[in-house]
């Protein structure tokens, strides 16, 4: 049986996005699927917080495999306390780890923010190439929790032996962006299909990922991974990108301008970071299918540029009510 914890994604606890994608993938592939969180929904078999380590270890029974994706995230930090952080995000992680002896694999889903500031390159200084060797250095909260999962995943394979892949995440959440300057610098729809150039994926291929993960997850034995959409850019493009990004996107991707020119869509003027994805395509034989190209030739065909899966999924927000900026409490 796939047991499956899923996740604290908004203020009012339903099932996360990818809590319910993975549940649907898993019960469309024909597998035993327990999905575990906080509220009741078409895709919870069991309600309880994973804080709770009795509650943990009654839904252990006849494991194969853990699917760890149970989180508050960055839009939580300006309405939950740090505490409520360390709950979920570490004490919850404790507990799925000591109960799990004996499955064959665990799978945490863990986030690009981890590395933080680390992607936050000095002026003049050129993008950052993030890749699993890169030092996170988290900024906030979130950060610091989802490290310190990260640290425990690793604890618990050396010293007890337990399969496990961590998997940082980049963005693939359908909602505005926290970001005010973001939200008022470019329409919705422009800026997700920018950040396929360096720092989103499509939710499908996130759940693929995780497929793949729990499958090599006994060859590995511990590995962390970046997942993100394969990037066009190379190592001697993070100077141009800090300079003029729409150039160095036009010797790679030409095709996107007349597209963004009919849509009245622009590029950032300069690109910061470049998430890269080589590890996990090759150590867990990961196929991503979503890149900056793909989007261009959704939007040339007049598609949605989301997955089938994205799409079913929908939006979900983070929180019941609105604030003062908007749909995130300020400093988000």
């Amino acid at each position: 049986m796939i047991r499956f914890h899923f996740a604290k994604d908004s203020g009012h606890y339903r099932a996360g996005h990818l809590g319910e994608a993975l549940v649907r993938t898993l019960r469309g592939l024909g597998r035993d699927v327990l999905g575990v969180d906080l509220r009741a929904s078409p895709f919870t078999a069991a309600t309880g917080s994973i804080a709770d380590r009795a509650f943990v270890k009654t839904c252990m029974a006849g494991v194969d495999a853990v699917f760890h994706v149970a989180t508050l995230h960055k839009p939580h930090v300006g309405t939950h306390s740090r505490q409520d952080f360390v709950d979920t995000n570490i004490t919850g992680t404790l507990n799925l780890l000591e109960a799990a002896a004996g499955v064959r694999a665990f799978v945490f889903t863990s986030t690009t923010s981890v590395f933080g500031d680390a992607m936050r390159p000095a002026d003049g200084r050129p993008a950052v190439w993030v890749t699993e060797d890169l030092v996170p250095v988290p900024r906030n909260i979130y950060g610091v929790t989802k490290a310190a999962a990260e640290d425990l995943c690793q604890l618990f394979h050396r010293n007890h032996k337990l399969a496990v892949v961590v998997l940082r995440t980049s963005r693939f959440f359908p909602e505005e962006d926290d970001a005010k300057d973001a939200r008022e610098a470019f329409a919705d729809a422009n800026l997700k299909a920018n950040e396929y150039l360096n720092r989103r994926v499509d939710l499908e291929d996130v759940v693929s990922a995780h497929l793949c993960a729990a499958e090599k997850a006994a060859e590995i034995g511990f590995g962390k991974y970046v997942i993100s959409a394969t990037s066009p850019f190379t190592e001697d493009d993070l100077v141009g990108l800090r300079r003029d990004a729409a150039a160095v996107v036009r010797r790679h991707v030409p095709e996107y301008e007349a597209e963004y020119v009919r849509r009245d869509w622009r590029l950032p003027v300069a690109i910061d970071r470049v998430y890269v994805n080589d590890k996990a395509r090759r150590e867990l034989g990961w196929r991503p299918q979503v890149d900056f190209r793909a989007v261009v030739e959704r939007l040339k065909a007049g598609d949605d540029i989301r997955s089938p899966l994205a799409r079913v999924i929908g939006s979900k927000g983070y929180h019941d009510e609105r604030f003062t900026e908007g749909p995130y409490p300020i400093g988000n």
